[in-house]
């Protein structure tokens, strides 16, 4: 089994400067933070809080129909503890303007529907209230691909994308996330009974241990089965990531010049400030 602990008073101080160093640098002061009322999101409220202080973060809670009010309610926990700013805006009538259309529509596209118009909703937040849009995707969705593409893993920058969900629920318990919050099933609420990993058909812990060794130690596939990993469950791991490597890059773009943006003009974040 890989150790996958972190140093949570090491990782809550690089990401809080994180978030205070890449939001400030560009001129801004504030964040917004799509809160669901599951862990990913509760974690990265909570440092944004930390790092701009509870004045100068506003969470948004986008409900649609069928949402969950348990959901709901661990939202405005977050909210209440972490003394943030809020609003709540339901995407029921935008997402329903389109998926009324098409009665053939499966879960998958509305669910697809309703994250994006959740970025719609953060997106116009960000530019009313001049706050940059904090992402809440965890690493071991990231590697996945288990985002919406422009939907939940849209954002300005992402503190958590760099650890994985066990990682996650590590710091999460560190700076005060509440308990029943963190070992819930985490879920993107999008139908009735859904779960992440009822979709995936697998576990994190059991991903997250498989993920750590393809990715961070660099195991080839047949090392990973010697380590005792059934070689079904590692093709289809190392077929997702494959599969959704489009989705952790910028689009692509054909190159006709010489300095060609994404592959010969390439500069840091800050370039020009």
């Amino acid at each position: 089994m890989a150790d996958l602990t972190i140093n949570t008073e090491l990782a809550r101080k690089i990401l809080t400067g994180f978030i205070h160093s890449e939001i400030t640098r560009v001129g801004f002061s504030r964040a917004v933070v799509g809160i669901s009322g599951g862990v990913d999101s509760s974690l990265a409220c909570f440092l944004a809080a930390e790092a701009l202080g509870p004045e100068n973060v506003l969470a948004v809670r986008m409900p649609y129909k069928t949402s969950s009010p348990d959901s709901m309610a661990d939202a405005q926990r977050v909210i209440d503890a972490s003394g943030v700013q809020s609003v709540t805006i339901s995407v029921t009538e935008m997402a329903d303007a389109l998926i009324d259309q098409f009665p053939d529509m499966d879960q998958v596209r509305q669910g697809n529907v309703m994250a994006r118009a959740r970025m719609i909703v953060l997106y116009d937040q960000s530019a009313a209230t001049n706050g940059l849009v904090v992402g809440t995707g965890n690493k071991t969705e990231i590697l996945l691909g288990y985002t919406t593409l422009f939907g939940d893993s849209a954002c300005a920058l992402n503190p958590i994308g760099d650890l994985y969900k066990t990682q996650v629920r590590q710091l999460a318990r560190a700076v005060g996330v509440p308990q029943d919050i963190v070992v819930k099933p985490p879920s993107a609420d999008l139908w009735k009974g859904q779960t992440d990993e009822g979709e995936l058909g697998f576990t994190y812990e059991d991903v997250d241990q498989l993920l750590y060794l393809l990715v961070d130690e660099r195991y080839q596939p047949e090392e990973c089965v010697e380590a005792g990993f059934d070689e079904e469950f590692v093709r289809e791991v190392i077929r997702r990531m494959r599969n959704n490597q489009f989705k952790r890059v910028m689009p692509l773009v054909a190159k006709l010049s010489n300095r060609t943006t994404n592959y010969d003009f390439l500069y840091l974040r800050d370039w020009g400030v």
